[in-house]
């Protein structure tokens, strides 16, 4: 048993992954309230042998977590407008062997129903399978056993994706929301 599955089942949580082991492939993960729902993921995501890279706020890669962020996959992201992450992340799947990233489509912790398209974007055009991966606090459940295929029609994208996590309870669930506002 490795020690991501140690802990997890020392605190308790059971883990089901089902989906292929994509050499190249984007993980949406929600309800993302705490920074708790990293450690979890990565936990998760490592109790099976699998190591998935992540984006996060450029703030948090100075000395010295950048160094041991970059070396767990991380990838800071500057929040600048006018920048295309989306074209960015593209960009590198297309010029990667292996590239695995899980994104959070509420870009926040906060309360938002305005989730970012991004990654249905990121998917569809770096042609690579869109997984989506799921954490229930209150059942202490994590799961990544669906692939979702993005259409040309985002909204409706959006609204099936919402729809999916609905059902799964987040840490602070006052700041989880899958309205369609």
């Amino acid at each position: 048993m490795n020690l991501s599955k140690l802990i997890l089942r020392i605190f308790g949580w059971k883990v089901e992954i089902t989906t292929p082991d994509y050499p190249k492939c984007l993980i949406c993960v929600a309800p993302h309230t705490s920074n708790w729902d990293f450690i979890l993921g990565e936990l998760a995501y490592r109790s099976i042998g699998r190591k998935a890279g992540f984006l996060m706020k450029e703030q948090w890669f100075r000395w010295p977590l950048g160094y041991i962020f970059r070396s767990m996959g991380g990838i800071p992201v500057n929040k600048q407008r006018g920048s295309s992450l989306t074209d960015v992340i593209v960009d590198k799947y297309r010029n990667s062997d292996k590239l695995v990233l899980a994104i959070t489509p509420e870009g926040t912790r906060s309360r938002t129903s305005n989730w970012r398209h991004g990654f249905l974007h990121i998917a569809r055009q770096a042609n690579v399978p869109l997984l989506l991966g799921a954490i229930d606090y209150k059942k202490k459940y994590i799961e990544i056993k669906t692939e979702f295929t993005p259409t040309s029609d985002v909204e409706s994208d959006l609204a099936a994706v919402k729809r999916f996590y609905s059902k799964f309870n987040a840490k602070y669930p006052e700041k989880f929301s899958t309205d369609n506002e």
